[in-house]
């Protein structure tokens, strides 16, 4: 094999390093250090993270292209303040492409993989019987959404939802995980979706997702139009 060019190696390990950046910045975002319109200070994020400045303007300016972070003039790097309508218009490209991913799902995971759901799915649900919001800012790894996508084996419904909208999704759930409501039927629905997955059934485990994700929505929309914003999102 040919070595890889000097140059070539030191790009890749400042790809990687970006990369760690910029999830370090999504787990602030997310664990609600930095709220939306929080705004981002160069310096003080670098001391933070006890990065470089070039690195760290690099993970920005990815963050700012994905629509998680805004350059405003004057003002500097703001957290994204999500209106009604970026929140309805995320969450109906939401719709659709879960909704297909579940169908692919039903077709091309496997059956340790379906194992594997069913037991992220109980544990949601022990979870959500201790702490409600917990459900919504566990580990990527353990998201049910997420495990679903890439059980879908389509790189392009995987890239837009887990690399390109995956912090934006996730704020949103998390916004609407705040929402005072019984998580009972939520993982009633969860089951369900897995359950039309193992049985290989792709009509079923689309209907069924597409209405979890639109009632979602929906949920998220008529509480704001009440005003009734949760606190600290």
């Amino acid at each position: 094999m040919k070595p890889m060019d000097p140059q070539d190696a030191a790009d890749v390990r400042q790809r990687l390093s970006v990369d760690e950046i910029m999830g370090r910045i999504e787990d602030l975002i997310l664990r609600g250090d930095y709220g939306p319109g929080a705004r981002l200070p160069e310096q003080v994020l670098a001391d933070t993270l006890g990065i470089g400045r070039g690195p760290l303007r690099e993970a920005i300016r990815t963050l700012e292209g994905r629509r998680l972070l805004e350059r405003v003039p004057h003002a500097g790097v703001r957290v994204a303040d999500l209106s009604v309508e970026d929140m309805d218009q995320i969450l109906t490209v939401r719709e659709s492409l879960e909704g297909m991913a579940s169908r692919l799902a039903a077709e091309y995971m496997t059956l340790p993989e379906v194992r594997r759901l069913r037991a992220i799915t109980s544990g949601l649900e022990n979870l959500g019987s201790r702490d409600m919001e917990a459900v919504f800012k566990v580990d990527s790894d353990q998201d049910f959404h997420r495990t679903i996508v890439l059980g879908s084996r389509n790189k392009w419904i995987t890239n837009l939802l887990c690399r390109d909208l995956y912090t934006l999704l996730r704020l949103c759930r998390m916004r609407s995980g705040q929402l005072r409501r019984d998580m009972t039927h939520i993982h009633q629905e969860h089951h369900a979706i897995v359950d039309c997955i193992e049985r290989r059934d792709p009509d079923g485990a689309e209907r069924l997702m597409r209405a979890h994700v639109r009632q979602s929505r929906e949920r998220l929309l008529a509480a704001v139009a009440r005003g009734q914003t949760p606190q600290g999102v």
